[in-house]
């Protein structure tokens, strides 16, 4: 028998105080329902809305009991991280592709992680291989569920399922109301409708509440080129973190290297860099470093980064889906946010769009943004070294010699680390560190670009 839930206790080892409305709903609609579908608006909480009924649902000293199936690698790590910080002392394994599988294999031969969370097609991988025991996995997870269709993995998700004949649960999300896939067999599920307003929660990491606020903006170029109108408009937003979205990966590092050259810190990330260099990006814009990130819908969904002031609609969504969960990205927690569209001559804002569009006007004399006053490292160790953040702190203290208010985010990967320090003094630091040993053991570091 699965053990009750001690709820006060998990929300406390994630610093919050109570549910939210949608997810008290789920974990009650899980106990009744073997299917159920979540649809709520981006940043809403989804993530603890189906972690919890799928905690309830684990029985004790069983291997792999459960599978949740994202349409990306970063929100399977998100996901995993979640997780973790539970504390539920049952093993969970994100896998996805841009790694050795033979890691995650190794991980999943030991001890067999009670959770795995994966993209499509390395989840696939896995089963198809025998590595994952299929006979004792009861429930399943589709996170973002058009998502995964949208991007054109739906053999893989049928692969998937076709694997799992013992499922008894499935629970799916959303953000849009999607259609669901036959193979998915969920077509008697209880749907939970919690869109398109938002949401109230204590979470600031998960939630939005009520009355946090979007502003739609437009501005039109003079051109069909739009990268001026978009450095001047970054000129008037005047510091980030903003994320400028664009339709077609080919066009975001031209347009990331315009804005760097006109003299605004900028990164860029896309579903055809390596994953190293997806890392670096998410990394550099989290702290600071690049205070805009230049990027396709790929960022659309999933990412954890809270505080974005500005979503900039540099290529129009083709739909109102994609519109949607681009500006998820901004107006979360108790803050505000502006959603911008540029247009270009004979662009029009699109019929999807309901609400009322604000028209501004950029004016002649602008500034350049404020420059970052944080640059990031990166260090060649991780959790798989035990490495910690206070090892990170206190290295970079003691041997680099910066003060508690010189260094910013710090977050561990497994095999690596990004550590955000004081622009000025990141030159001296490196100088510093060079050749030095963490923990015992020698590490590279080096500017993280």
């Amino acid at each position: 028998m699965p053990a009750p839930l001690d709820i006060p206790a998990l929300l406390a080892n994630l610093n919050i105080k109570t549910l939210n409305p949608m997810q008290e709903a789920a974990l009650a609609a899980a106990q009744e329902h073997d299917n159920l579908v979540l649809l709520a608006p981006t940043g809403s909480g989804k993530t603890l809305a189906f972690l919890l009924p799928l905690l309830a649902n684990l029985e004790p000293g069983v291997s792999t009991q459960a599978i949740i199936v994202t349409p990306s690698r970063e929100l399977a790590l998100q996901i995993e991280e979640v997780w973790r910080k539970l504390k539920t002392n049952r093993k969970v394994l994100a896998t996805y592709g841009g790694h050795k599988r033979e890691i995650e294999e190794t991980s999943i031969s030991g001890e067999a992680p009670v959770l795995i969370v994966g993209t499509p097609g390395r989840l696939a991988d896995h089963l198809r291989r025998g590595n994952i025991n299929k006979e004792t996995v009861r429930t399943l997870v589709l996170d973002e569920f058009d998502k995964s269709v949208e991007l054109g993995f739906q053999d893989e998700l049928e692969e998937v399922l076709g694997h799992l004949p013992h499922i008894k649960k499935r629970i799916l999300t959303s953000a849009t109301s999607a259609e669901i896939p036959d193979f998915v067999g969920a077509t008697d599920a209880h749907v939970l409708q919690f869109q398109p307003e938002t949401t109230e929660t204590d979470n600031p990491e998960e939630g939005i509440v009520t009355g946090a606020k979007l502003t739609l903006q437009a501005l039109r170029a003079s051109e069909k080129d739009k990268l001026d109108t978009l450095f001047r408009y970054l000129c008037l937003l005047g510091r980030g973190p903003a994320i400028i979205f664009l339709n077609h990966r080919e066009s975001v590092e031209r347009t990331a290297n315009y804005l760097r050259e006109a003299g605004v810190a900028t990164g860029w990330y896309h579903g055809a860099l390596e994953q190293r260099e997806r890392e670096v990006a998410l990394a550099r814009f989290r702290n600071g470093s690049d205070p805009f990130l230049v990027t396709t819908d790929l960022a659309a969904r999933g990412l954890d980064i809270p505080h974005i002031r500005a979503v900039v609609h540099y290529h129009i969504p083709n739909t109102e889906s994609e519109f949607t969960h681009r500006n998820g990205r901004t107006a979360r927690a108790d803050a505000s946010g502006t959603a911008v569209l540029i247009l270009s001559p004979g662009e029009e804002v699109p019929d999807y769009i309901k609400e009322p569009v604000e028209f501004i006007e950029l004016p002649e004399d602008l500034q350049l943004p404020e420059k970052p006053r944080w640059a990031t490292l990166y260090i060649s160790a991780g959790k798989k070294d035990k490495v910690n953040k206070i090892d990170i702190v206190g290295f970079l203290s003691k041997v680099g010699g910066l003060k508690p208010e010189d260094i910013g985010l710090i977050e561990v990967k497994d095999y690596m680390a990004f550590a955000a320090v004081r622009r000025s003094q990141a030159s001296r630091v490196l100088a510093e560190v060079k050749d030095q040993k963490l923990k015992g053991k020698k590490i590279k570091i080096d500017m993280a670009r």
